[in-house]
């Protein structure tokens, strides 16, 4: 059997971008927020006499000898990728090395990579060994294709963790389930991976982690299920495990996630999360408007007080980082002012607020082609942030960049985000873990501080007086939660200076609103003829399953 050298690329995401975090990488002293799950454990897919090299475009460069050193390159992304993966491409068929794309855009845009050699579309367990079988057959071009939904996660590969080089990473990734139970009309998570969420088993998880610990990994660990109490057997059979062997071990990592607000519902499932060592979940709010939230399919929000929700989430020791969506159909004047207030009422501190989004194949781009309201997406797409709105809207275009832009001035004003941290950081109740010592992490810990302070004080010494009264007051009131207070003090430093920048594009774009609506506004009456000519069309639908785990 042949032996066959690959390089992996991941590219690189946009600089400018919520999930960048530029600012908090300098002053944690690394290069980028994680390393390229998804190619290390494609990696661990390879055959073991296979030679593999990999290159994050993110954290180092790629070198003209690390090509020619390939006999093929594996790259791709997500959509915020597309535009670098297509540079890598070009520049590795410039130097006649074939390439072979997959993940999740290609996925879901499949033509716009027709450039590579090789398109492997689907979940990598289910589809990788047929490539791997055509290569070593001496097959130098194709297009496959796995089934969706069906591959069996309890079969996924341990990372080859020894691929990155973890200085370079603020916290590093690892995957329990796949796929989430609920019907969100913008998500395209339930495209790619369906509505049954997929979980590996106990023993596999622990394995991984342990991979992780024998490697001389500590601290940020985060969960990148897309909703981690998607199946909620799944997880309480996990947890327990999982808490006993942070326990054994002397809680060597902290752990972050993203989850469902009904989390909040189930006093259990949080307490476990809470002695497991869970210390921040991401969760989509969207919109405080329950109009909204039903005719977006995201039902599961209207249920309960969106306020309480996050509250008993603090209470169980984590704190709460949200997203918002501006843009909806169902939007009836301003939204800037309900969308502040419920910020406010929860004390979320980190709000990713964006622009909705039509990603390609969601219910909603489907609906958006039916109405003939969908616009192409720009060269260099950007994030959701950056480049939303990307259909003709029901309410003016300006208006809504208006409550876009009104929002973040509101929310990223240094008193009250740090009004907000201090909330947080009276509220966060959290556990009292014993944790191993080690010279290093103390020296690591020291530099950070001192980096922080410097940037606080120094170089942006708007900031001092909000830094000093926030670190003082957490200290005094609630030492226990002066750490996460920390995290979030210093996760201002990239959003201030983002939503800076978006302000700065939202002001040009509402500008330009004045003269031509990029947009095009549509009325109600056209938008209604139009779905009434559309009323026959056949609207392709996912395939779905209900899942009674959650």
């Amino acid at each position: 059997m042949t032996s066959f050298n690959v390089l992996m690329v991941f590219p690189e995401f946009k600089h400018n971008s919520f999930w960048s975090l530029k600012a908090v990488c300098d002053i944690y002293g690394v290069r980028c927020p994680a390393p390229p799950l998804g190619l290390m454990t494609l990696a661990a897919m390879l055959p073991r006499d296979w030679n593999i090299k990999l290159v994050d475009r993110n954290a180092q460069k790629l070198e003209n000898r690390d090509i020619a050193w390939a006999d093929m390159v594996m790259t791709g992304g997500m959509l915020p990728q597309r535009e670098d993966t297509l540079i890598v491409i070009d520049l590795c068929k410039s130097l006649g090395k074939p390439v072979v794309v997959g993940g999740p855009d290609p996925m879901s845009s499949p033509e716009s990579y027709a450039r590579a050699d090789f398109r492997v579309l689907g979940e990598a367990e289910g589809i990788i060994h047929e490539f791997v079988e055509a290569w070593e057959a001496g097959v130098r071009t194709g297009t496959f294709e796995g089934k969706r939904f069906q591959v069996d996660v309890t079969q996924t590969p341990i990372p080859r963790y020894e691929l990155i080089d973890f200085k370079n990473y603020l916290y590093v990734g690892v995957q329990f389930s796949r796929g989430c139970p609920f019907n969100c009309e913008f998500c395209d998570i339930i495209e790619l991976y369906g509505r049954v969420p997929r979980s590996k088993t106990n023993e596999q998880m622990l394995a991984e982690l342990q991979s992780l610990y024998d490697a001389g990994y500590r601290g940020h660990v985060d969960f990148v299920d897309d909703n981690l109490i998607g199946n909620k057997k799944a997880l309480k059979r996990l947890l327990p495990a999982l808490i006993a062997w942070q326990k054994e071990r002397k809680y060597p990592f902290e752990f972050s996630t993203e989850a469902s607000m009904n989390l909040a519902d189930d006093s259990q499932l949080l307490d476990l999360l809470k002695e497991a060592n869970f210390f921040a979940i991401f969760v989509g709010i969207e919109s405080p408007d329950t109009d909204t939230l039903v005719a977006t399919q995201k039902k599961q929000n209207t249920r309960r007080s969106l306020a309480d929700s996050v509250h008993r989430i603090y209470a169980a020791g984590m704190f709460v980082i949200a997203g918002f969506i501006v843009g909806f159909d169902t939007e009836k004047g301003s939204v800037a002012d309900g969308m502040i207030d419920c910020i406010e009422a929860t004390g979320i501190p980190v709000s990713m607020v964006g622009l909705l989004t039509a990603l390609p194949n969601t219910q909603l781009t489907r609906r958006l082609e039916v109405e003939q309201r969908l616009i192409p997406f720009a060269s260099g797409v950007g994030d959701q942030c950056t480049a939303g709105l990307n259909f003709r809207t029901l309410r003016p275009r300006k208006e809504i960049l208006q409550d876009y832009k009104s929002v973040l001035e509101a929310i990223y004003r240094p008193a009250d985000y740090f009004e907000r941290i201090r909330r947080v950081g009276l509220a966060l109740k959290r556990p009292d873990h014993p944790s191993e010592f080690s010279f290093k992490t103390a020296a690591y810990d020291a530099g950070f501080l001192w980096r922080l302070v410097w940037r606080m004080t120094i170089t942006q010494p708007e900031l001092r007086p909000h830094f000093w009264k926030t670190v003082t007051s957490v200290a005094w009131h609630n030492p226990a939660a002066l750490e996460y207070a920390i995290i979030l003090i210093t996760f201002y430093l990239h959003m201030g200076t983002f939503s800076k920048f978006l302000i700065g594009d939202l002001t040009r774009q509402i500008e330009a609103a004045d003269v031509e609506d990029p947009g095009g506004r549509i009325s109600e009456a056209r938008l209604q003829s139009r779905i009434s000519v559309a009323a026959n069309a056949q609207i392709s639908q996912p395939t779905i399953h209900v899942d009674d785990a959650a």
